[in-house]
């Protein structure tokens, strides 16, 4: 937890806080908001309007923000500018919370967003019938039946701070009793309605007077030029509608998490507010967060704006009969994501791994769990571990343990019974299964009531891989990062090799920004390691573009034009040749600052930012087929390619799989991905999608595979 803590104090004004000549920024664009939108940007009206046509709600209101991930549940919050997600709280009472930053419903910062305060995120209500309830008998609500709502609120997370002057406000709607002008209703009418004759034509900036049934003063100025058939909307009538207003009940300043922290002894803070007014109690009452953010100065260049000024929500909760002292909840809790069983990587290589098991396991891992209730609890943890399309699996039972209340003693500690729960060993090493060269595990974790009835309970999930590549980060940005500098600046970041192996490339992810401002040139460099620093520069790949994948925080594969053998510790990075910011992705929740290395002038330094970044190098002697390069009487033959490089085709030159119904083929990219596959062979292979690079073409035949190496140069 100590790390924990340590790193939401460093991460203070993130936005262009400079230590050294590093510096660490907010995400532009969210993608997985990004992506979201795009899957309901052309939903079908019809569903909209089914959903904004909702009954009011019944109390109890409840969210704690667990079930639904990216956009708001609809059933309960109307709009999605809220990012609901597991990355941006930090020791947040369950898994999930609301985020509101500055940020908006597309993924993108707000397009009016400043360095001046201004109004981003809303998390609004479904209207709640806040003036009856219905059980065990229908009856009035008034102020007397203790109306209650309450919420946990936190500053920063592990994202941005907010200012002073930036805030998080809770505001609750009410009638005037007035009616105000709410918009122009109109119809769709045929223009032959306004001719005299067949000649006539309807002209700009004639004057089309409300048809039959609308109100006989109201008229529209016409813009076209209308004939006869032509169809016209023109205005019916005024609409007007309750004025609600909305009061503002309660807010919060910005501050940092480490601020946050020493004033309430607490990450995330409880607050519990009643609602006396009569006015606020009728059949559809509203309340709702928004928060007021600023970026930074726009004298900063384009690939610096970016995301700022996080607030985290979460267990919204408004119900009767309630008190100031109803703070607590019957609900057993996992606050953090589950953890990698690794000792010291999120994923790595299988073979690397295999080679030596024990090192690369933790004895033990951390799990943080919460007994939110008034009242101790005894309580059973347990995970289990099952491989993905494999036969290994094994469990592990901490026993049973009391649980004391959260809002008085905190987390589990790790003493007495409590270890078992909270610092549980890794029981086992995984499989080690030599006709692999990839594979992948679920872990699950169980909290649960000891009682017979277990019906609290709590689950988390990691899936714990084994491919290609090594990576410390858990694949998703919160952060970005660079360093300052002209040409020649250099970045490194260190790996070690348990064994020996093949070094084919870099995937990298670059944090995309306004109008792709950071796509400069970089030259990927590999290093030796010389006592814990980066040492003598092995190779140099010039002129590497920065590029994105499709996808959602899909990494681009920088791959060498020749794979280097190399052994033990080694460094992956680059030199850039611009001074602006390269915006690296940050994974704000691992922490590996000490493998990050960066030279401005003559000496290495370490990098002062907790996180880790998004670069990952591709390692292994066999990285897409299975295949044993030590028997000589495997069934794999030569696969006889031309033209080798080629642009927009080649073609198979074994005679025995032309045509061959029988044949299988398939393109693979370096990091194992297909690209490309079919069934049957032509004369030939359409590769005029394939970008210029490195490939693996794979033809199965009956019981016999055969591969080769294709090169696309355009």
């Amino acid at each position: 937890m100590n790390f924990k803590l340590i790193l939401a104090t460093v991460i203070i004004g993130l936005c262009f806080s400079l230590f050294s000549q590093e510096y660490v920024t907010g995400i532009q664009v969210n993608e997985a908001v990004e992506l979201e939108w795009r899957k309901i940007a052309n939903e079908d009206i019809n569903t909209r309007e089914v959903t904004n046509s909702l009954e009011p709600l019944l109390l109890p209101f409840f969210d704690d923000f667990s079930t639904t991930t990216i956009y708001p549940n609809q059933q309960l919050w109307d709009g999605r500018s809220v990012f609901i997600n597991k990355n941006f709280p930090y020791m947040p009472v369950n898994l999930g919370a609301a985020t509101l930053d500055a940020i908006d419903s597309t993924g993108s910062v707000y397009s009016n967003a400043s360095w001046v305060p201004f109004e981003a995120d809303r998390l609004l209500s479904q209207p709640i019938r806040l003036d009856s309830i219905f059980s065990p008998v229908a009856r009035k609500l008034t102020p007397a039946d203790s109306v209650y709502l309450s919420f946990f609120y936190q500053p920063q997370g592990v994202g941005d701070s907010p200012q002073l002057h930036d805030s998080l406000i809770l505001e609750y709607s009410r009638y005037t009793g007035n009616m105000v002008f709410s918009n122009m209703d109109s119809v769709l009418v045929n223009a032959d309605i306004y001719m005299q004759s067949q000649s006539d034509t309807i002209w700009p900036l004639d004057t089309l007077w409300a048809p039959t049934g609308c109100n006989p003063l109201v008229f529209t100025i016409n813009y076209k030029i209308l004939v006869w058939g032509d169809l016209v909307e023109v205005a019916c009538d005024s609409v007007f509608v309750p004025e609600v207003v909305w009061d503002r009940i309660w807010f919060a300043e910005g501050s940092s998490l480490a601020e946050f922290y020493e004033k309430y002894g607490k990450n995330m803070l409880q607050v519990s507010i009643p609602i006396l007014d009569t006015s606020y109690f009728t059949n559809e009452f509203r309340f709702r967060f928004r928060n007021l953010a600023s970026i930074s100065n726009n004298n900063y260049p384009a690939s610096w704006k970016s995301n700022a000024d996080q607030w985290n929500i979460d267990y919204v909760y408004l119900n009767y009969f309630r008190s100031v002292g109803d703070t607590t909840y019957p609900a057993l809790t996992f606050s953090q994501r589950a953890p990698s069983f690794l000792s010291d990587y999120e994923v790595m290589p299988y073979r690397q791994y295999r080679y030596s098991p024990t090192a690369n396991t933790r004895f033990e891992f951390p799990m943080y769990i919460a007994n939110l209730d008034n009242i101790e609890h005894n309580t059973k943890y347990s995970y289990h571990v099952k491989q993905v399309n494999g036969d290994f699996a094994y469990s592990y039972f901490g026993g049973s343990c009391n649980l004391k209340p959260f809002y008085e003693f905190g987390f589990q500690e790790c003493v007495g019974c409590g270890t078992a729960h909270a610092c549980p060993p890794v029981n086992s090493a995984f499989s080690l299964d030599y006709d692999r060269d990839t594979t992948s595990y679920i872990i699950k974790h169980y909290i649960s009531d000891s009682s017979d009835q277990n019906s609290i309970v709590d689950s988390a999930i990691y899936r714990q891989g084994f491919y290609n590549y090594y990576a410390y980060d858990d694949g998703i940005p919160e952060l970005g990062w660079g360093v300052d500098g002209a040409g020649g600046a250099q970045v490194a970041y260190q790996f070690s090799l348990s064994v020996a192996d093949t070094l084919w490339g870099v995937q990298m992810y670059f944090n995309k920004t306004l109008n792709n401002a950071n796509e400069f040139y970089f030259d990927l460099m590999v290093w030796g390691d010389n006592n814990g620093k980066p040492g003598e520069l092995i190779h140099r790949l010039e002129s590497q573009k920065i590029s994105w994948e499709e996808g959602l925080y899909s990494f681009y594969p920088y791959m060498l034009e020749d794979p280097i053998f190399m052994s033990g510790t080694f460094y992956v990075g680059w030199e850039k040749n611009e001074k602006d910011n390269f915006n690296i992705g940050m994974d704000a929740n691992n922490n590996h600052q000490d493998r990050i290395f960066y030279k401005t002038d003559v000496e290495w330094e370490h990098s002062s930012h907790p996180g880790s970044l998004l670069i990952r190098p591709i390692v292994g002697s066999n990285l897409i087929l299975e295949i044993d390069e030590t028997n000589p009487d495997s069934n794999s033959d030569e696969l006889l390619i031309y033209p080798n490089p080629a642009t927009t085709y080649f073609t198979i030159g074994n005679t025995n799989l032309i045509d061959s119904p029988n044949s299988e083929l398939t393109i693979f990219s370096m990091i194992g991905q297909s690209v490309h596959h079919q069934i049957g062979i032509d004369s030939k292979i359409n590769t005029s999608t394939l970008k210029s690079g490195i490939y693996i073409v794979r033809v199965i035949c009956g019981n016999k595979f055969y591969t080769s190496k294709l090169f696309i140069n355009r």
